[in-house]
């Protein structure tokens, strides 16, 4: 009896560990849980889509999930939600703005390079935050190319950008591989669009008047 206790206790603290580990190398961070989400503000939402994508079937499916929405909607804290419920059901998830993944694989040497491709490649969820907050060169769309090509229909991707995809050319401008990166990237994908005022000038709002009431 009591040796059983210890493995059981032995084991409980492995999963700990395993949990710390995965939630620390994931990169999620600080963020705000799907209870505080207003689903009544966007003046546009599919709730259903996002709302599946919680049960994380989608990852099962290796399918993918694009939130598109100008900024201050909630895509982040969304993609945060679903990489954090993918770490607590045992996935290994790398979140990532779309500026650190494109710098971090500016590489001098090749093989560094596509080693760095190999760990974009391998957890089992990949999501790319801001894609659209600024504008790249040809070699950064081959460079995200690369990234998506290798996980197509093997491995899932999550995308928050604040631009549709015919804007696309304007964040990679000239680059010759966005029309393929787009139909690998939505060809397993579910594509939701987010539309209205930003959560954040409304808060900043409400802040102000609740100043102007203490004065």
């Amino acid at each position: 009896m009591l040796l059983e206790e210890l493995c059981q206790a032995e084991l409980r603290e492995r999963h700990r560990r395993s949990l710390e580990r995965r939630l620390r190398l994931s990169g999620i961070k600080r963020f705000k849980p799907m209870a505080d989400f207003d689903w009544d503000w966007p003046k546009k939402i599919d709730r259903d889509i996002i709302e599946r994508a919680l049960t994380l079937d989608f990852i099962k499916e290796s399918r993918n999930l694009i939130l598109i929405g100008a900024n201050g909607l909630g895509k982040t804290m969304i993609a945060k939600n679903i990489a954090y419920a993918a770490v607590m059901a045992g996935h290994s998830v790398l979140f990532r703005t779309a500026a650190d993944i494109l710098e971090d694989l500016e590489c001098d040497s090749p093989e560094q390079r596509r080693r760095k491709l190999r760990s974009y490649a391998r957890p089992h969820l990949l999501c790319i935050d801001e894609v659209g907050y600024l504008s790249y060169d040809n070699d950064a769309a081959d460079l995200l190319y690369q990234v998506v090509n290798r996980r197509y229909e093997q491995r899932s991707i999550v995308i928050t950008t604040n631009r549709v995809f015919k804007e696309w050319n304007e964040v990679f401008p000239n680059a010759s591989c966005i029309i393929t990166l787009l139909d690998r990237l939505t060809h397993h994908a579910d594509v939701t669009v987010i539309k209205g005022e930003s959560y954040r000038v409304r808060e900043s709002e409400q802040e102000a008047a609740a100043r102007r009431k203490k004065t």
